[in-house]
């Protein structure tokens, strides 16, 4: 039986005790790999120490922060295994997306052999699908692994919108903890926490440097790119909206605008890794071909937000 918990304090408490996160700022982790595609352990480690000592609350592995479209499925079962295995005790969520249905079943089952808290699920790719067809995809994979399962709306990448009938369905058919919402229909958000009030979900909010707004909407929590780079900011405003710190907003939203102003002017999600180096952290090397145009304005973003932390008085770990 499935209770309704009254307030993000309790619903975060719970999640610690159930696994499944239902509140709190996760890091849709980057992914530090070797020019082989092998992950750079003592770089994530370093990494991964740092955003527990930020005060986060968990991980999403292999998200689209993650770049897991560009790992062959071996891939993605050793980097869980090893995001797993690094970022304990934290609550782990695996994305098993991808475009075949058996990829999905075998690597949830291999999550669920990890002891991951919980799977998300983008709609199939590439392709256009009828929310009939994304909704029978959805619950196939449910049926085929044992976990609580995250839907993951981001149309933008996948070229297919989840609908509100088809999560609504999807909740009423299948163990639905969360969704998480990503992407430029910021309105929609609106909409899914008041299924998920009625469903008894969560919603996530991927919009990082609107944070304020979406809480203030009914988001639970937050899982994003730049919980990788400025996670000092992002859990104080999760702290000052959801749980009712004290405190004064403006400045971590307004460096959060700021810090997004920055990475847009790169394509998502190597963006992010100039972020990371600027925090001090190996990104590895890039998981696809990159220009010499790409790679000079590469610098100039890691130079740009290096003179954004060192006025902020955001140190190099």
């Amino acid at each position: 039986m499935t209770t309704t918990l009254s307030s993000p304090k309790q619903a975060l408490s719970a999640a610690k005790h159930q696994g499944a996160p239902r509140a709190g700022v996760l890091a849709a982790l980057w992914v530090p790999m070797d020019g082989n595609g092998r992950v750079l352990r003592p770089a994530l480690a370093r990494h991964l120490a740092w955003l527990k000592k930020a005060g986060i609350h968990g991980v999403l592995a292999l998200g689209s922060t993650g770049e897991f479209a560009r790992m062959s499925l071996a891939q993605r079962e050793e980097t869980l295994a090893t995001i797993v295995e690094l970022a304990a005790p934290l609550p782990v969520l695996a994305n098993l997306s991808s475009i075949r249905l058996d990829e999905v079943i075998a690597l949830g089952r291999a999550a669920q052999r990890l002891g991951v808290a919980g799977a998300t699920i983008m709609p199939p790719y590439f392709y256009p699908v009828s929310q009939a067809d994304m909704l029978e995809f959805f619950l196939r994979a449910a049926d085929g692994v044992d976990l609580p399962f995250y839907l993951y709306n981001f149309p933008e990448l996948t070229s297919n919108r989840i609908s509100i009938e088809t999560a609504a369905e999807f909740a009423g058919r299948a163990n639905l903890v969360g969704l998480k919402q990503s992407g430029a229909e910021f309105a929609y958000h609106r909409e899914l926490i008041a299924l998920g009030r009625e469903k008894n979900f969560s919603v996530f909010s991927g919009a990082d440097t609107r944070l304020p707004e979406a809480f203030a909407l009914g988001a639970a929590g937050a899982i994003g790119g730049m919980v990788n780079i400025v996670p000092e900011f992002m859990v104080e405003i999760y702290r000052l909206c959801r749980e009712g710190a004290a405190g004064d907003i403006a400045l971590p939203a307004a460096r959060m605008v700021e810090a997004g102003r920055i990475l847009t002017q790169m394509q998502f999600p190597l963006n992010v890794a100039c972020g990371v180096e600027a925090r001090g952290f190996d990104p590895g090397a890039p998981k696809t071909v990159v220009s010499p145009e790409s790679a000079r304005l590469y610098r100039q973003i890691v130079s740009d937000f290096r003179m954004r932390f060192a006025e902020w008085g955001l140190k190099t770990p």
